[in-house]
């Protein structure tokens, strides 16, 4: 506590920020770490494995099964969103929602209603009807009608077919990346690294700029979130194989989400723990991260204490060990401070989530008090191919307190591929989609302990029109005010 105060008094005095992490003293590559120049001056700390395996080709590899995604995103000018997940096989049908207090009838079907004064050809069904009512139609009603036939600001239509495969460690074609958040490094996937690695999997996790050991550039331009999306691009494209799995941790998801946006031929699947709701980043106004450098050093130890009651489900010797061995939260005050500043990111809304194809895996930690489980809800029911896993003994740091439930999940993951036989498209029957419901979203389900016998239930049906409401929720908008 004396020496945070001391360090105060020394950046008030300086005017720099005290530990201000620098890059070790080697740039060759030591026990599996490599250091990467992105642009001059900016240095990373990359871990890469490539495990001693040999090389097994496998009859049917990289095949498959195929999942057809095809949807229709509508934008209109009151800010409602309309998605529609759309198939041959699928029944038109009217689509009635609320958005805040206003309730509207869209039609997204081609039988749309006729406006007031078009004449129509009565059918057989409607004859008997048009014998008794002959009643002029209301203006009310008319008005109704003239709303449904209102246009979208803007129409996104996704149409294409996507294989996905088994992979496998075995398979030499893969590649894992894992992507930390604020205050992180590579250090707290210790427990995933290893254990895919052993299991034959090529892993590569980066360390952010100003976290771990990569270079800490004393500007605030140098951390926003299009200056760190730009050095995972360069290491994604650095180390990409034929098919990339990306796993991403809270403010590291949003640079997976932006790789899978840009690349979705290369990146196969995704991985969100604790990453919160489809919304685009800005940056809080009213956050104690917004304080002058000086005074965050003074508040360190309170800052560190907080995360550890908020970032961990319990708070014993076991929690704190890991918090120091793992640098959890061991950044300088002008990184943490800059980091939080620059996330802003507009392009990363709900439509730019919407238009992702790659299949999602959500993890989230019940006791998380950073991001609520309602936003990982809300993101499954905006992705494509999302699917929401909860871990009860987990919270926002669920890799590091629960890692043998998560590399289990991962690995059901990664070795699942949807089935290969499929109907004639004549014979295809739809299917309604579905959301979860919070009391099935809150109980995970026990994972099979062979993955290799049992493939968890992880997909759902895309084949019929999928409403979104985008109303306002009661649940915080953690995204907003920065991600951990």
């Amino acid at each position: 506590m004396l020496t945070s105060f001391v360090d105060g008094i020394f950046c008030c005095f300086t005017g720099k920020s005290t530990n201000v992490v620098v890059p070790i003293e080697s740039s060759e590559p030591t026990d599996g770490f490599e250091f990467v120049e992105v642009k001059p001056g900016r240095v990373l700390r990359v871990r890469h494995i490539i495990p001693d395996r040999p090389v097994v080709e496998e009859p049917g590899t990289g095949e498959g099964g195929s999942v057809s995604c095809k949807r229709k995103i509508s934008v209109y000018r009151n800010g409602q969103l309309l998605i529609e997940n759309v198939n041959e096989a699928t029944h038109p049908e009217l689509v009635r929602y609320q958005n805040g207090d206003n309730t509207v009838d869209m039609e997204v079907s081609n039988c749309e209603a006729p406006a007031a004064g078009q004449d129509t050809e009565p059918t057989p069904e409607s004859a008997a009807g048009q014998a008794t009512d002959t009643k002029p139609v209301p203006q009310q009603e008319q008005q109704q009608v003239q709303r449904r036939r209102r246009k979208p600001k803007r129409s996104i239509v996704i149409d294409c077919e996507r294989k996905i495969a088994c992979c496998k460690g075995t398979h030499p074609d893969v590649a894992l990346f894992f992507i930390h958040g604020v205050g992180g490094s590579l250090d707290i996937w210790g427990s995933q690294l290893d254990y895919f690695s052993q299991l034959g999997y090529e892993v590569i996790a980066p360390d952010l700029v100003g976290h771990g050991a990569s270079s800490a550039p004393q500007i605030p331009a140098a951390y926003t979130f299009y200056a760190l999306a730009e050095d995972v691009r360069i290491i994604f494209k650095r180390y990409a194989k034929r098919r990339n799995i990306l796993v991403g941790h809270s403010y590291g998801v949003s640079f997976c989400t932006f790789l899978a946006h840009e690349y979705p031929e290369q990146v196969h699947k995704v991985v969100m723990i604790n990453g919160g709701g489809p919304t685009a980043l800005e940056p809080s106004l009213c956050s104690v991260f917004n304080l002058p450098t000086c005074v965050l050093n003074f508040l360190s130890p309170c800052l560190t204490w907080s995360f550890l009651m908020a970032g961990f489900a319990h708070q014993g010797t076991r929690e704190k060990k890991l918090l120091k061995e793992n640098n959890a939260f061991n950044v300088s005050s002008f990184v943490l401070r800059s980091m939080m500043s620059g996330q802003y990111w507009p392009e990363g809304d709900e439509v730019y989530h919407a238009e992702i194809t790659v299949p999602v895996l959500l993890v989230h930690g019940m006791y998380d008090k950073f991001v609520p489980v309602q936003e990982d809800q809300r993101m499954a029911e905006i992705l494509l191919l999302g699917f929401l896993k909860v871990i009860d003994d987990g919270s926002h740091m669920v890799m590091m307190e629960c890692p043998d439930v998560v590399n289990t999940l991962l690995h059901e993951f990664f070795l699942w591929q949807p089935a290969t036989a499929s109907k004639p498209k004549q014979e295809a029957a739809p299917t309604k989609t579905t959301t979860k419901s919070p009391e099935d979203t809150t109980r995970p389900k026990t994972a099979p302990k062979s993955p290799s016998k049992s493939q968890p239930d992880l997909i759902r049906p895309t084949t019929a029109p999928k409403t979104i409401n985008t109303g306002t929720e009661a649940s915080v908008d953690i995204r907003s005010k920065g991600k951990k």
